[in-house]
């Protein structure tokens, strides 16, 4: 069975995005030695326009073919012109009011956990939970993974990880990455 995972950047007091949503200064820890672990281990999780630009397009998915994004990450995208971020996947935004200019980008305006449960069923390689923090809530019932990117940077305040959901849920912890920026990647299962 195939797993959804959430793979998020956090800051250490655990938010995903300033008050808006904004998250580009994230970027910044993105240095060779995390770009590296990123190409090596997680190449599909780099958006294609940053592939491109890394001259690293023709690597093959390892761990997801599939993607998942709230209406807000891919409206991001929108912004600045990119209307398939993720071509090198499924792409799959979850919305009741957008309609996508691209047809490689599935709109969900149904129920987004159905479908994953629905996902998970099928062959292949994983499913990668882009965000946001609104979707994650909703699908938190169906996460089986998370992969948390923190950066080495206090917010304050701002978007947290998992919406406004409160659900005191146990996972353990798998690995734990160390960065010389700073960075630590940990990942976890959920606990069933």
């Amino acid at each position: 069975m195939r797993k959804l995972s959430y793979f998020i950047a956090v800051s250490i007091d655990g938010y995903i995005g300033d008050p808006t949503g904004e998250a580009e200064f994230f970027t910044r820890f993105a240095d060779e030695e995390f770009l590296d672990f990123l190409k090596d281990e997680y190449p599909e999780t780099l958006p294609t326009p940053g592939r491109q630009s890394l001259g690293i397009d023709h690597l093959e998915n390892k761990r997801f073919d599939t993607v998942i994004q709230g209406r807000r990450s891919y409206e991001l995208a929108l912004d600045i012109g990119v209307t398939s971020p993720y071509a090198h996947t499924r792409q799959l935004v979850a919305s009741r009011t957008l309609t996508s200019p691209d047809p490689a980008v599935e709109i969900v305006s149904g129920d987004i956990a159905a479908l994953v449960r629905e996902l998970k069923r099928e062959e292949g390689l994983g499913i990668y939970l882009c965000g946001g923090a609104n979707l994650a809530a909703e699908l938190f019932d169906e996460v089986d993974e998370l992969v948390v990117k923190t950066y080495p940077l206090i917010l304050g305040s701002g978007m947290p990880m998992f919406g406004t959901k409160y659900a005191q849920t146990e996972f353990a912890l798998e690995s734990n990455r160390t960065f010389g920026n700073g960075a630590v990647v940990r990942t976890y299962s959920r606990k069933r």
